[in-house]
């Protein structure tokens, strides 16, 4: 449950092209991406990372700190929505983020997607991991797959048809890892 190498590389040479400084990540998992963010990020930038776990985080925890990154990250134990509302009453136009990495529940990944709308600056990325998920967004259902494929299969599929017809965003859908929309943000 961690983006494959690849996909981290990709994602830390994106990052440093864009001059990215703030980013916010919803689903840490154990980190992996995170750390992989932190270590792109100039000295001065900055992640808010939120999880509903934090004894996965701290997992990887020594990693960060190994690597000296863990102070540009602020971690939020927290379902990401009431997260998501609140900054987007509280962040001003010139606190708006580079960057989003969304790898977590892919049911709520459409209602992330307006909030972040909210916090990711114009011209500014949101990347959706797993829309691909396990190539099932490309052929008919599978009755044998289990629930939570099923779910995430509907919700892909349904986000996938959203991005590509939002005007608001500029999207490439990478078949790297099990699937990563780019979504660059238009206005």
């Amino acid at each position: 449950m961690a983006v494959p190498p690849e996909e981290g590389q990709f994602l830390s040479i994106m990052l440093k092209l864009m001059n990215a400084k703030k980013t916010i990540e919803i689903g840490v998992f154990t980190g992996y991406s995170l750390l992989l963010t932190a270590m792109a990020l100039p000295k001065d930038g900055k992640i808010t990372a939120i999880d509903i776990d934090k004894s996965a985080f701290e997992i990887g925890l020594p990693f960060i700190k190994k690597a000296g990154v863990e102070d540009k990250i602020n971690f939020i134990e927290s379902p990401a929505l009431p997260v998501l509302d609140k900054l987007v009453q509280e962040v001003g136009e010139d606190e708006l983020y580079d960057f989003a990495f969304i790898d977590a529940d892919k049911v709520s990944y459409g209602e992330y997607h307006e909030r972040l709308l909210k916090l990711v600056k114009v011209g500014g990325v949101i990347a959706y991991d797993n829309t691909i998920w396990f190539g099932t967004v490309a052929v008919p259902e599978d009755a044998s797959l289990p629930m939570f494929a099923k779910e995430g299969r509907t919700a892909l599929i349904a986000l996938n048809k959203f991005l590509a017809a939002d005007p608001r965003v500029e999207i490439s859908q990478v078949p790297i890892g099990d699937g990563l929309t780019i979504c660059r943000r238009l206005y």
